[in-house]
């Protein structure tokens, strides 16, 4: 049985037990797109099985919504059932795929207790070979899907998918389900809201919105993350220009977001101001 559902006309979404990911298929007539392929060669493999038992069309061209492994360490397990099929991601992210999976590695490789280390380590690293700057539209036959970057937010290099005419939008790790945004050593605090609203305007008030990790949410989450996010930018402003220093803002700050998910945001935040602001004497 296969683990993909389809959420509108030939979209389908997979929900992983691992992470929580979301891996999609979008269909036309010449075939299929995946987006985001899984944390391993391994796990990657059970996903292709799925679409074949899927049963609706092969496998055309993959897209990454960013380097991270989760979304990107598939990828080989895909070129090896399908051949050669390119693979789409913003040309950020993809210059930092490598470096990025070689961290991951390297991290998996010192626990020995992670049941998942393994596969993750013995994962060849393949890159998006087909990259764009800001949109680019492939042509799947019968429909054209448009990938867009919005900016920077979780990474540097978040691209999100426009499936117009199902009314659609796959918007990677720029939105999360069911825990706080992922705020990780490479995220971008400061400009991630600014991101989600070029992202919420391609999106109306029915849009099916597809989140990198979770179940699948409407405008007015997407709204809120953004809400939440924005607070967050100023809160990291406003600390930062009242003089607090990077090491007591999280103790002084209110946040909308658990305190312990938010260490790197705040760093991250800091370091992206300018060096006035930063150094402002209190009041």
């Amino acid at each position: 049985m296969t683990s993909f559902e389809e959420v509108a006309d030939r979209v389908w979404v997979a929900r992983q037990e691992w992470y929580d990911l979301n891996v999609c298929l979008v269909g036309g007539s010449q075939g299929l797109l995946v987006v985001d392929t899984q944390a391993s060669a391994r796990a990657a493999r059970v996903i292709v099985e799925d679409v074949r038992a899927l049963g609706v069309g092969e496998v055309t061209a993959v897209f990454n919504t960013h380097e991270h492994f989760d979304h990107t360490f598939g990828n080989v397990a895909f070129r090896a059932a399908y051949g050669a099929v390119p693979i789409h991601a913003h040309e950020v992210a993809a210059e930092h795929t490598v470096e990025a999976g070689e961290r991951i590695k390297e991290l998996f490789a010192q626990d020995d207790d992670d049941p998942h280390r393994d596969e993750v380590v013995e994962t060849e690293i393949v890159v998006a070979d087909h990259t764009f700057s800001s949109v680019r539209v492939l042509d799947l036959g019968d429909r054209q899907v448009e990938l867009a970057h919005p900016g920077r937010g979780h990474t540097a290099g978040d691209a999100v998918l426009r499936v117009a005419d199902a009314d659609v939008v796959i918007a990677g790790d720029l939105v999360e389900e069911g825990a706080p945004p992922g705020f990780g050593d490479d995220c971008h605090p400061l400009d991630w809201p600014g991101t989600l609203d070029v992202v919420l305007s391609l999106m109306g008030r029915e849009t099916v919105v597809v989140p990198g990790h979770g179940a699948r949410v409407d405008r007015d989450f997407v709204e809120q993350q953004r809400q939440d996010l924005a607070i967050t930018a100023q809160t990291i402003r406003d600390l930062a220009a009242a003089g607090v220093p990077v090491e007591r803002a999280l103790a002084e700050g209110e946040w909308p977001f658990p305190r312990d998910a938010l260490s790197r945001a705040v760093t991250r935040g800091y370091a992206a101001l300018p060096a006035g602001i930063r150094t402002l004497p209190l009041a």
